[in-house]
């Protein structure tokens, strides 16, 4: 279980970029992919889909682990920080996608770009309907906090009782069994993310058995996960080419033929994580990773932005020239080049905290800081990975 000397995780927060490109490649095959490659760019959805899972995993296990001792007594402190670092944001770049979309809208008048922005706001803009799901746990996670700490020494019946529970909700999800209201928000609703949810607070309490069994057993994961893969999309291609759709059909990631694959890839995101920060690393490998573990949220919320800016230019007309998959692998390098300084921009103005999530960095003389936020990580001595930190945050 946590111990009260919590310390830094920097090989959970080094998932955070990884995850980052799951998101981000994620949305480039959906804009760029041509309508010939359905099949194929459905193939890399069904698996690039597991970002959200990862995105909701890492954000459990985080905020567990920096809340271990939550009370009554810290809860209006603990609501007003979640407030500011995802409901404020939330907020903000709903409006700022409105604006910035409006002129491609073609609303009838006020009246219409009122309804407009309110359905942006009920269901989220996109990739902002994860804030919307973060948001909910957010509100339930004292209670669930509350219950694993009632059931320690149990927790694996509680995971056992999630995963059951999932697999129940995607076959509802996946075939269309669900009310049509929950059908409508299936999307938005934190149920959907259960397991990932519940997991990643189980994995926060009980952080050092589970860091030495994922370290020691990696082969093992790298192969399952593969395997779960190729499982996955052998049900997608029984599909697509009407053998039977009775095990699932289609890239939609609500459907338990992934689930498996889900949890292996999350582990295998988590030895990425110890590799990026393992000791002995180049001081730029080093730089680059605190980089995109500080400027992730801030990518996550600002790359539509790169996104829809290319489709005005005329972006999807490369593919014409350049294969489909190397197109979207150019447009995530796009992405980064271009929200990476700007995340570490606007975290250096008053506007910090509602645009990036993140509390104000100060400036810098020139020559003291890298560009763009990048900055070698320094690690007390003897400490290495481990490095004592007063806070975790999300």
């Amino acid at each position: 279980m946590i111990t009260h000397a919590r310390r830094r995780l920097d090989h959970i927060d080094a998932m955070r970029p990884v995850k980052q490109a799951g998101v981000v490649s994620t949305h480039s095959i959906l804009y760029f992919a041509p309508a010939a490659a359905s099949i194929s760019s459905g193939a890399a959805l069904l698996l690039l889909h597991v970002s959200r899972e990862g995105f909701f995993f890492i954000s459990a296990c985080m905020l567990t682990y920096a809340y271990a001792d939550l009370n009554r007594h810290g809860l209006r402190r603990y609501y007003w920080r979640r407030f500011l670092s995802v409901g404020v944001p939330y907020v903000c770049w709903t409006l700022i996608y409105f604006f910035f979309l409006m002129p491609t809208a073609h609303y009838d008048g006020v009246g219409s770009a009122l309804r407009g922005l309110g359905a942006m706001a009920e269901t989220g803009y996109f990739q902002l309907y994860f804030l919307i799901v973060i948001m909910q746990f957010y509100v339930v996670f004292p209670l669930l906090a509350l219950l694993l700490r009632r059931t320690e020494g149990h927790h694996g019946p509680v995971v056992a009782c999630a995963a059951a529970a999932q697999v129940a909700l995607s076959v509802a999800t996946h075939w269309q069994l669900l009310p049509s209201l929950m059908m409508r928000y299936s999307q938005q609703d934190a149920l959907s993310y259960l397991l990932y949810l519940v997991a990643g607070c189980v994995v926060a309490r009980h952080l050092e058995r589970v860091d030495a069994w994922v370290r020691g057993h990696a082969r093992l994961i790298l192969t399952l996960t593969a395997v779960a893969a190729l499982g996955a999309e052998c049900v997608y291609f029984l599909a697509q080419h009407g053998v039977t759709t009775v095990l699932g059909s289609g890239d939609d990631a609500f459907q338990p033929s992934v689930i498996p694959f889900n949890v292996g890839a999350i582990a295998c995101g988590y030895l990425a994580g110890v590799a990026l920060v393992r000791p002995g690393r180049s001081r730029f490998t080093k730089a680059v990773v605190r980089s995109g573990s500080e400027n992730a949220y801030g990518i996550y919320l600002s790359h539509m932005l790169v996104l829809n800016a290319l489709v005005w230019l005329g972006w999807r007309n490369v593919t014409g020239v350049i294969p489909w998959p190397l197109l979207c692998l150019l447009t995530v390098g796009i992405v980064a080049a271009c929200c990476v300084p700007l995340t570490a921009l606007l975290a250096r103005t008053p506007l910090a905290v509602p645009l990036t999530g993140r509390r104000r960095v100060p400036w810098r003389r020139t020559g003291t800081t890298p560009p763009f936020g990048i900055r070698p990580l320094t690690f007390p001595r003897g400490r290495g990975v481990a490095q004592e930190t007063e806070a975790v945050t999300t």
